[in-house]
C-alpha cells in the first residue's frame, strides 16, 4: 500500500497507507479497528429502536454495530472518504459544528473524545450541535478521555486481533492543550496520528455542558468515560 502523509488543520497530522483526513485520521486504519464494548454501553442507556444521530461516525465502526442492535442511525462525518465505508445508514457529509438539520433525534452520540477539541470554540460548536438536534426527552451520549490519558505515557495495548496501539506522548503546546501522538502497528502497515486535545476535569466538562444547555444525567461507566446528558428538567 502507498504511504501517505497529511497535514490538515493546525496541529493535526497523520501518516500511513491510504487516504488521511484533515484531522489526521487514516480511513484504512479505522476500517480495520474493531468495535469494543461501546455499542453495548450505548444500547443499555437508550430506548430500544431509538433514532440516533451519530456525530463523527468515521467509517461506521459503531454505526454498523448499532444498526445490528435495531437502532435507526444517521451518520455524520466531515470526510466523504470515511462515509463511503458506511453501509445501511443514512449518511451526511458535514463538519459537526456546522450541522443544522430540520429534525431532532432521540439520541445524539458524540464519541471518539471529540469533546476534548483543543479549540474551545470548536468544542462549543460540537455541544451546541448536540443540543440543537436533541428531541424533547432525549439524551446525548458523550465519550470522555480517561483521567490518566495524558499522563500515563508512553503506554501500549496489544489487541487480540494482532495489532498494537501506542499512545507515545502528550506534549503541552499552550493554553491547556496537549499535542498527542499515537501509533497503530499492524503486521503489514503502520499508521501514526498527531492531534491536539484539551484535558477537561469533571468540573470543566460539566461547565461546558451547562454552557450548551445540557447537564449530566449520569455517568455510565465507573471510569467516567461514558456520560449520559440531557436538557435540564428532562433527566
Amino acid at each position: 500500500m502507498e504511504l501517505r502523509t497529511s497535514d490538515g488543520r493546525e496541529g493535526h497530522k497523520g501518516t500511513g497507507p491510504g487516504a488521511i483526513t484533515p484531522d489526521g485520521c487514516a480511513v484504512e486504519l479505522y476500517s480495520r479497528l474493531p468495535v469494543g464494548d461501546e455499542p453495548d454501553i450505548i444500547a443499555a442507556a437508550v430506548p430500544a429502536g431509538a433514532r440516533i444521530l451519530e456525530l463523527g461516525s468515521g467509517v461506521g465502526r459503531m454505526t454498523h454495530a448499532l444498526l445490528e442492535r435495531g437502532f435507526q442511525v444517521t451518520a455524520v462525518d466531515e470526510s466523504a472518504e470515511m462515509l463511503e465505508r458506511v453501509r445501511g445508514a443514512r449518511t451526511i457529509c458535514s463538519p459537526i459544528e456546522k450541522l443544522r438539520l430540520d429534525e431532532t433525534f432521540d439520541v445524539v452520540l458524540l464519541a471518539s473524545f471529540l469533546v476534548h477539541a483543543g479549540d474551545p470554540e470548536v468544542r462549543r460548536g460540537l455541544l451546541r450541535t448536540c443540543a440543537r438536534h436533541l428531541a424533547e426527552g432525549g439524551c446525548v451520549l458523550i465519550q470522555r478521555e480517561g483521567e490518566d490519558y495524558h499522563t500515563d505515557l508512553p503506554r501500549e495495548r496489544v489487541d487480540p486481533a494482532g495489532f498494537t496501539v501506542r499512545i507515545v506522548s502528550a506534549e503541552p503546546v499552550g493554553d491547556g492543550v496537549d499535542s498527542v501522538h499515537a501509533e497503530y502497528v499492524f503486521p503489514d502497515a503502520v499508521w501514526t496520528q498527531t492531534f491536539r486535545s484539551r484535558p477537561l476535569t469533571k468540573e470543566q466538562f460539566e461547565e461546558a455542558l451547562e454552557e450548551a444547555g445540557l447537564a449530566v444525567d449520569r455517568y455510565l461507566t465507573k471510569d467516567g468515560i461514558w456520560v449520559r446528558a440531557a436538557a435540564p428538567g428532562t433527566r
